[in-house]
């Protein structure tokens, strides 16, 4: 088996032009904002002396606008991953700030009866997979170089933990994948070695919509 050292970035999109603080998943029209747009470019020129091989984004249109910096600097076209996709969520469209949203609503609290798997939404599992399987094909595709997989908050950080054998469910406050952030999975031939993670636009609130 080959020892190729092969990295695969998962970054999460930039900020998303969301005036109403709505829980936007995998609704169409939500374009990054000019802060969004700054942040790709930030997050280009650190990946500027990177062997950087591969492009690849989720279809949503925040995705595929933070991937055009990266793509334009390395001269790749940007491929699409439909497993890179935002998770399924039962709320998308509605306000779910603690306190002020959907939440507060009896009529949607049949939604919540397992935080586990979640049952308001696509299966931790699920997303897992499908993330993983998006990791081993961009570091086919990269072989011995780099990848960019440009994806969402909720699935970046599913796989982390499943990777890293923690619970999959968990507190979204605490997730650890802020804004244009980089989570890199690090490859010796196809086993996995080492996750590392940094911000190059700075931290972010995980609890603000829309972030």
């Amino acid at each position: 088996m080959s020892d190729e050292r092969t990295v695969v970035h998962f970054l999460r999109h930039g900020e998303v032009h969301n005036p109403e603080g709505v829980l936007y998943g995998r609704l169409p029209g939500y374009r990054l904002s000019d802060r969004g747009e700054q942040q790709a470019k930030v997050v280009a020129e650190f990946l500027a002396g990177r062997d950087i091989a591969h492009v690849v984004a989720s279809p949503l249109q925040r995705a595929q606008q933070t991937a055009l910096p990266i793509s334009d600097m390395f001269q790749l076209e940007v491929a699409t991953d439909e497993r890179l996709i935002e998770a399924e969520n039962m709320f998308e469209g509605l306000k779910v700030s603690v306190g002020d949203g959907a939440l507060r609503s009896p009529k949607h609290w049949p939604k919540l009866w397992n935080p586990l798997r979640p049952s308001w939404g696509e299966p931790y599992l699920k997303i897992a997979h499908r993330m993983l399987g998006a990791a081993h094909r961009a570091r086919q595709v990269a072989a011995g170089r780099e990848a960019v997989c440009v994806s969402h908050q909720l699935p970046i950080w599913t796989l982390r933990r499943f990777l890293e054998g923690k619970p999959m469910w968990h507190d979204p406050r605490r997730r650890q994948c802020s804004l244009a952030s980089l989570t890199s999975l690090v490859f010796r031939g196809e086993e996995l070695v080492r996750i590392a993670y940094v911000e190059p636009a700075g931290g972010t609130d995980p609890k603000v919509t829309g972030a």
